[in-house]
């Protein structure tokens, strides 16, 4: 895992990051930086209402990686998983901190007041969910047709058989090996 399909030839894997930034390597974090701020933007920007939050989670979050480097494990996830794991709890920390804060904004009809953090279960969802497209992002083009036709269209897989024209027998066995290649992103181990 660890190398996007965007990431230059030269360019250090996510584990490797990590394991420079745990060895203090400064050079590793503003590679770092670079690597997972757009995501955490991203990210970010899904959980808070307004842009100052949004900058205070990418910033924290980058910050604990950083200083919690060492503590990453390989093989209990991948880097990607690491970081939103953090990013998921500085959320529910800045949540928390603004739920107990008085609420002088009005309440829009949908819930929470401009400015608060999304609740702590809806954060777990999106980075679930920003953690599988990551994941669907690295697999090969046909694995990856497969599954979305498959999981996000609601396609049979003799549906996905007739539309992509070819046997029953191949569509099984993609979606087969597609499933197992998203499993190992998930989970940080290659197959």
């Amino acid at each position: 895992m660890g190398r996007s399909s965007a990431e230059p030839a030269g360019a250090s894997t996510d584990e490797e990051l990590m394991r420079r930034a745990a060895a203090g390597d400064s050079a590793a974090f503003d590679e770092f930086g670079h690597r997972f701020r757009p995501r955490l933007s991203g990210l970010a920007r899904r959980l808070t209402k307004n842009s100052s939050d949004a900058e205070e989670l990418v910033q924290e979050t980058l910050l604990k990686a950083w200083r919690n480097a060492a503590r990453f494990d390989a093989t209990r996830g991948c880097v990607a998983t690491f970081v939103f794991t953090i990013a998921r709890n500085v959320a529910t920390d800045q949540w928390r901190r603004s739920a107990v804060r008085p609420v002088t904004e009005a309440m829009p009809e949908h819930g929470e007041p401009a400015g608060r953090v999304a609740a702590p279960e809806m954060s777990d969802a999106l980075i679930t969910g920003l953690a599988v497209a990551d994941a669907l992002g690295r697999l090969s083009s046909t694995h990856r047709e497969v599954v979305e036709l498959a999981y996000f269209g609601g396609l049979s897989q003799s549906e996905l058989a007739e539309r992509l024209g070819i046997p029953l027998g191949t569509v099984k066995t993609r979606t087969f090996h597609a499933l197992k290649a998203l499993r190992a992103e998930l989970s940080g181990v290659h197959q």
